[in-house]
């Protein structure tokens, strides 16, 4: 089922993109596009059909890792068509903050704008073409394969940062998270966990240590686990970080220009790397004792 020609290549392209332009333009006929709220809606299902795709495609080589087979192969096969259909999702998005801007200026500079998320959005647009162009032939051909895997890393990695961010702060900082907003949440992390996951199995096996012994792996995973903690629990230490970080004038006036800063979401992330690196190690001193 797996090599029909309906869910490969250019087929499966069309066959995400036309539903999502679809829904997208019926959605069209149902607000006031005259107001700013509308077209703010606009852009949220927008970015609601895209999202899903940006995971899928950041985690399409750690499943290939993971589960090799038949699966691993599609997915991998068929992660620029994805990467493509999330761009055509991205460039509705594109259009209604444009729209938004340009005919809702003064909603937008009042309620909306900040230097630091226009510089995170400009940012990932221009990666997000700049991947897209060099996708095809024509735009692949300018770059040596190094250049093309660094643009591709760096933009993918940009790109996810900026999802993951966005359901973060709706989750930790909102009133009332919506359900769709957890479950986006999760799904970016699961998305990253199983690169971090891919990444940890390849080196684990060519430590050959002793796999069995508890003493290899425990240390690191109690590590990731303070940061699985993290990763679930992020409001109260969190925003103790954001209010001691920006009660420093110099860190306040990094955050005006600096995207993403000051990084609080991704440091239970970086702790479960950290735990990941203590068990490779260990394994690692393992194997050189026997």
């Amino acid at each position: 089922m797996l090599k029909s020609k309906v869910i490969n290549g250019w087929n499966l392209f069309w066959l995400i993109s036309l539903p999502i332009s679809s829904a997208v333009i019926l959605k069209m006929t149902k607000v006031d596009l005259s107001t700013a709220r509308g077209v703010s809606s606009m852009i949220e299902i927008a970015v609601r059909c895209a999202v899903p795709l940006l995971y899928v495609t950041f985690a399409a080589s750690a499943v290939n890792v993971l589960y090799p087979g038949d699966f691993g192969r599609w997915i991998l096969r068929n992660r620029k068509f994805l990467g493509l259909a999330f761009a055509a999702a991205m460039a509705w998005q594109l259009t209604f903050i444009l729209w938004m801007v340009t005919r809702h200026a003064d909603h937008y500079v009042n309620r909306i704008y900040a230097l630091s998320d226009v510089i995170e959005g400009i940012g990932g647009y221009t990666l997000l073409i700049a991947m897209t162009t060099t996708s095809f032939k024509f735009g692949r051909s300018r770059l040596t394969p190094k250049q093309w895997k660094i643009l591709h890393t760096v933009g993918i990695y940009w790109l996810w940062t900026y999802a993951f961010i966005t359901y973060w702060w709706y989750l930790f900082y909102s009133n009332q998270p919506l359900v769709i907003n957890y479950i986006y949440y999760w799904m970016g992390f699961l998305a990253w966990g199983m690169r971090m996951a891919a990444w940890t199995s390849r080196r684990w096996q060519k430590a050959n240590g002793e796999a069995s012994g508890v003493a290899t792996w425990l240390p690191g995973a109690a590590v990731a686990i303070v940061g699985l903690l993290g990763v679930t629990f992020g409001s109260p230490w969190g925003k103790a970080i954001y209010d001691f970080g920006f009660s420093i004038p110099a860190l306040n006036t990094i955050g005006v220009y600096t995207p993403y800063f000051p990084f609080v979401p991704y440091y239970p992330l970086v702790l479960m790397m950290l735990g990941a690196g203590l068990a490779l190690k260990i394994r690692q001193q393992s194997a050189a004792a026997g």
